[in-house]
């Protein structure tokens, strides 16, 4: 029986406090909401738990604070397999807490998420450091950008030296350090992330987005050394830059959108997943675009993440032909 891949998660724990409304509020102003929940989060833990929901053996590494949201963000990656045992519990600090204004229309859910980093941005290099000797026992690092650079750094060229690929996910958006850019195998913006790192547009016409902006954008992250661009454009899919040009893999749809939060984390997730036992790129972001599909569909973060079931099922509704299901037998 072929081995589940094991992949680490070194990123933060955010318990999202999200408030619904039909309407967001201008400056000054106050409206009604509809609805007010809390919902365990963060990318790094979102992304980790949608590996393990889809069967992958996955270590997360990252801190918390000692207090109530510190215990219920380790409880569900806990519960669905998660080995968070390493995980940092700080005293006399809060959690990571993301304020979240959901904006619902009949046809449409818009987030407005503001994060306060809170325990995640006192991760050290020191509490990290275990990992050198472990590193190799891996298939595949993803990293985000809720915890210090110098530990991406660290655990990036700890990766490279183990030859074990790097997934960066560079959000949320900001200037990213050349450095690190050198140890990712492969970095998976959002439009608005790849146009920021580079300093270029990524205009859409009435065609969707225009190939030659994001051929632009490719050469110039590619001429800071990573070796695989995949970037994500919301409702028009994916963009996968290979040598013989783009290739776009289409969005799946939904019938219903409920709330949009951790579709990028779902996806990322399925895509580490699928490149670990072995899809090419396109078989695998199209694995992905199904898995994300479902997150969309469903409220909240981490209990919007679909299991390795539900997207063979969805895949298999959609009449899905681009790779034969029995791949998955792997994760099972």
């Amino acid at each position: 029986m072929q081995r589940k891949p094991r992949i680490l998660v070194v990123g933060s724990f955010v318990m999202d406090v999200i408030a619904t409304t039909e309407r967001v509020p201008a400056s000054g102003q106050t409206v009604y909401g509809k609805s007010f929940h809390t919902a365990p989060g963060g990318k790094g833990a979102n992304q980790a738990l949608q590996c393990a929901r889809l069967g992958a053996q996955v270590t997360m590494m990252g801190c918390v604070g000692d207090d109530l949201f510190g215990r219920q963000l380790l409880e569900i990656p806990r519960q669905a397999g998660v080995d968070v045992s390493r995980v940092v519990v700080r005293p006399g600090i809060s959690s990571g807490v993301g304020h979240v204004t959901l904006e619902v229309t009949e046809h449409t859910a818009q987030n407005r998420i503001v994060v306060i980093p809170g325990a995640n941005r006192t991760l050290t290099v020191e509490e990290v450091s275990w990992l050198r000797q472990e590193m190799s026992s891996f298939d595949m690092v993803l990293l985000q950008l809720e915890v210090s650079i110098e530990v991406n750094l660290a655990v990036a060229g700890w990766a490279r030296e183990a030859g074990v690929p790097v997934m960066l996910n560079p959000a949320p958006a900001t200037d990213l350090d050349d450095r690190l850019l050198k140890l990712a195998t492969y970095l998976t913006p959002n439009e608005q992330e790849a146009s920021a790192e580079t300093g270029l547009p990524l205009r859409m016409d009435q065609r969707g987005i225009q190939r030659d902006d994001l051929k632009k954008i490719a050469a110039a992250l590619a001429a800071k050394g990573v070796e695989h661009v995949i970037i994500t454009l919301g409702a028009n899919g994916s963009a996968v830059v290979l040598g013989d040009g783009i290739q776009y893999i289409p969005a799946v749809h939904m019938d219903h959108v409920a709330d949009p939060t951790a579709a990028g984390d779902s996806f990322v997730g399925a895509l580490c997943v699928g490149l670990t036992i072995g899809l090419p790129q396109t078989e695998a972001l199209a694995f992905a675009s199904h898995t994300a599909a479902i997150t969309v569909s469903r409220m909240g973060a981490m209990p919007s993440l679909p299991t390795l079931e539900e997207v063979a099922q969805l895949l298999r509704q959609r009449a899905y032909q681009g790779f034969d299901l029995s791949v998955l037998d792997a994760l099972r």
